[in-house]
């Protein structure tokens, strides 16, 4: 028997007490009916009802795609001859605030769950409060930072507690609709590639017991990739292997660490790879996937296609990556097209088309797939003019005032923009110098822009002119997304998060202005100041009208670095350096007649016609772009 030590003994005590403690007890729930399906483990296959059933499963997710889209999606999942789809839950997407939970419109994820089931798919679930998935802090929402001592993936105590909380509320949301109480989710995974992240197995089997606890009676599994399976399963659950497709391969790994059995599960099994600024834009061959499918479906492994359909990152949700000093930072684009079988507006692509070949040769006899549905309609639009303008330094908020620079979350600002303000003594040149930027500033005197500073690029400093006089200094810091992969996870904050200094001296006496975008802004009519003559960043609208809607995609090449609303939905952010240079506008948010356009553009304050083509430019580097030039 093994020996437990009292700082061990004391642990179990607290994480005893917080589930004891960290809310009211749930209550007990009602009995359930006889359920409409058993699915379980074999020891080669799942079962369903009994009988071997082979998950040929793809993901996709609801926050990703609108959700007048949602059905269109799941079709194309069908015809391409899927019968499960795959998704997470975003913690900071359902709680965005502590306590304050949505889980309305496009967040509604037991909606989507049910309109999976009306369309004969069943679910796999992935409601770990760690998702990854090139999403604004891996998932985590942003409030967790300002719990002193609190540690994401851990035993934490205060971190366990809110864990338990939200995991609860998700529970009331979808373990009714697990396969045993008649809903279509068949599996929930605990956790999300643990394994490249620690090794504590009392912590796993603390995610075990939370997610029990909240409704989740059925079937549980972690997945993790290849080197990482024996530090990230938990044993008695089944370990889903990720990014390998050598059915052997898949076996072993599965067999070494759940007793020798299956079933074999490649949780995510990978067509191609996601884009971040800068960098070229992701594209791997269909015929490069199609044989290695194929072996896979033959060897009856089950598989999971991340992603079948990646869709949209939209509003400021994307994530970054960051490895230190040795990596640069590497925001993400808002484009999720993923070069994934269906596109970003959900048509079919030449990977669709071959994969869906390779999946109808398992097909029984006597189910033939649906017929593939037809393209959406696409339109490029008249140019548009955006002709209310007016300068976003004439739209500012109520400003809090500090001594030193307060991060967001001290501000308690989860995404966006903070101005930062300050009076220095001008007079000559000096070196601005901001300590630990996250992640993007323009840097203003007296209104003008005069140079942006880029963490990407580990700029932190610039020599600024300064007039003479008392000079208002302007800090415009962008919150690139945060990072959602490895250990710089918990070093997050965003804005300014030290001291600023000019000419050696560090400045105090900070107004700073929240600006989180939360809502498409209003802009009535141009301001008297004639923003136009200004190199600051201006707030740009307009309408244009449309006789039937349709996709199109907004060309931005000629801007410079923003966002843009249009009928007050968020549809992400543009850059000129690329790779992504159109955004993605669904039919699905347009009306016939009248539309409302609204551009925050960063860089480029005098551009105001705005193209539409009826295709997506995500390939066109354009480092030039990046630029400090204070041009117009």
């Amino acid at each position: 028997m093994r020996n437990v030590s009292f700082s061990q003994s004391l642990l179990s005590l607290l994480l005893a007490a917080s589930l004891a403690g960290a809310g009211p007890a749930p209550r007990r729930p009602a009995p359930k009916p006889a359920p409409a399906h058993t699915f379980a483990l074999g020891p080669n296959h799942f079962l369903l009802d009994g009988q071997p059933l082979q998950l040929i499963s793809g993901e996709m997710h609801y926050t990703r795609i609108p959700r007048e889209a949602w059905r269109g999606r799941l079709k194309m999942a069908k015809a391409m001859g899927l019968n499960t789809i795959g998704t997470y839950v975003f913690w900071n997407v359902h709680e965005p605030q502590p306590g304050k939970y949505d889980f309305t419109g496009n967040n509604d994820v037991a909606a989507f769950v049910k309109m999976a089931q009306e369309e004969d798919l069943w679910v796999v679930l992935r409601p770990s409060p760690y998702v990854c998935a090139e999403w604004e802090f891996g998932g985590y929402p942003y409030w967790l930072q300002n719990v002193p001592g609190l540690k994401v993936r851990s035993q934490e105590p205060q971190y366990v507690a809110a864990y338990k909380r939200y995991i609860e509320a998700v529970g009331k949301q979808l373990a009714p609709l697990q396969v045993g109480h008649g809903g279509p989710i068949l599996m929930v995974q605990i956790e999300n590639e643990y394994g490249s992240y620690g090794s504590d197995k009392q912590y796993l089997a603390l995610n075990k017991q939370l997610f029990e606890a909240a409704g989740f009676d059925g079937v549980l599994y972690t997945c993790d990739p290849a080197k990482d399976v024996a530090a990230g399963h938990l044993p008695g659950l089944l370990p889903a292997v990720n990014g390998v497709d050598k059915p052997r391969e898949v076996r072993r790994l599965v067999q070494a660490n759940h007793d020798g059995k299956g079933p074999y599960y490649i949780a995510e099994w990978y067509p191609a790879w996601f884009d971040w600024w800068g960098t070229p834009h992701h594209t791997v061959p269909a015929e490069k996937y199609a044989t290695p499918l194929d072996s896979v479906l033959r060897a009856g492994l089950s598989i999971n296609m991340y992603m079948f359909h990646g869709g949209t990152t939209r509003g400021f949700m994307n994530g970054a990556n960051f490895k230190g000093d040795t990596s640069h930072y590497e925001p993400q684009v808002s484009s999720y097209d993923y070069d994934a079988p269906l596109d970003e507006a959900g048509n079919a692509t030449a990977k669709f088309r071959a994969f869906r070949q390779v999946i109808a040769k398992y097909r029984p006899a006597n189910q033939p797939l649906p017929p593939v549905p037809a393209a959406k309609p696409s339109v490029a639009l008249p140019a548009m003019q955006l002709t209310r303008t007016v300068s976003l330094l004439d739209r500012l908020p109520t400003p809090i005032a500090s001594v030193k620079p307060l991060t967001f979350e001290q501000l308690k600002q989860a995404y966006g923009f903070v101005l930062y303000r300050t009076t220095v003594a001008g007079g000559g040149e000096k070196l601005l110098k901001i300590h630990d930027l996250r992640d993007y500033a323009v840097v203003m005197v007296n209104g003008q822009r005069v140079g942006t500073l880029d963490r990407r690029e580990r700029q932190d400093s610039m020599r600024v002119p300064l007039p003479a006089g008392p000079v208002q200094l302007d800090i415009l810091v962008e919150n690139l997304g945060r990072v959602n992969f490895g250990e710089y996870m918990l070093q997050n904050n965003k804005g300014i998060t030290k001291s600023v200094s000019l000419g050696g001296r560090e400045l105090s006496g900070w107004k700073m202005y929240g600006l989180p975008f939360d809502q498409a802004p209003a802009v009535a009519k141009a301001s008297s100041a004639a923003p136009t003559a200004s190199t600051g960043p201006v707030l740009r609208a307009g309408t244009f009208n449309m006789a039937v809607p349709a996709d199109t995609y907004l060309d931005l090449r000629q801007w410079g670095k923003g966002v843009v609303w249009v009928n007050g939905h968020h549809l992400g952010r543009y850059w000129a350096i690329g790779p992504q240079q159109t955004l993605y506008l669904p039919a699905e948010w347009l009306k016939k007649g009248q539309n409302d356009i609204t551009v925050l553009e960063l860089l480029k304050p005098q551009q105001a016609t705005l193209a539409s083509l009826d295709h997506p430019i995500l390939n066109e580097l354009r480092p030039s772009a990046a630029a400090t030039t204070v041009a117009p």
